[in-house]
């Protein structure tokens, strides 16, 4: 596992447009499971599908208490156990498909974008992870609580960190970038 000189962390965008998503699968999921477990009579899949219903219900209770505490809802075991019930009934397989790709993606879309700099370059922990070499930019600096890369090729990243950074650790960090750039610099020039 790689250290890095410094891992800034940014803020968190808002989600609530990907829980209303993961909110309106689960409702959906538990109306066809509801409806398909009282049509037809009492089976083994009836059955999958009242405990399919049952871990969605419960486990929306526990992402609405957990977004009342203030904290960060993960619906991924809903989702898993609604592709559960999608895939035990015939001819649905290709939803739960869906389901667990929503289930497994879900955790690292709301993962928290950081961004980590060291000696030899800068990684965005993005999905995916984006690399990029000292030589590719031409600015680097922490203000007053916004992180600034501006590249070579007229892009510029501009992102609000997560947590406000002492003066010291702005300028030590602004220093450290401004070495990396005149060193890359000085290697491109020989």
């Amino acid at each position: 596992m790689k250290v890095y000189d410094y891992i800034i962390v940014l803020k968190r965008r808002g989600y609530a447009l990907l829980d209303g998503i993961s909110q309106l699968m689960l409702f959906l999921a538990v109306v066809v499971f509801a409806t398909s477990s009282t049509i037809t009579t009492f089976s083994q899949t009836s059955a999958w599908l009242l405990g399919s219903i049952a871990v969605i219900m419960g486990w929306w209770l526990h992402c609405f208490l957990q977004r009342k505490k203030g904290n960060m809802p993960f619906y991924r075991i809903a989702l898993t156990a609604a592709a559960v019930g999608w895939a035990i009934q015939p001819g649905w397989g290709f939803v739960a498909v869906i389901y667990i790709l929503a289930a497994l993606l879900e955790k690292q879309v709301k993962f928290p974008q950081e961004i980590a700099f060291d000696a030899d370059e800068i990684v965005v922990n993005s999905f995916p992870k984006k690399h990029f070499q000292w030589n590719e930019l031409q600015n680097v600096v922490m203000k007053d609580g916004i992180l600034t890369v501006d590249f070579h090729n007229n892009t510029l990243i501009q992102k609000e960190i997560e947590t406000q950074a002492s003066a010291q650790t702005e300028q030590e960090f602004n220093e450290f970038c401004l070495e990396r750039l005149k060193a890359d610099s000085i290697a491109l020039k020989a």
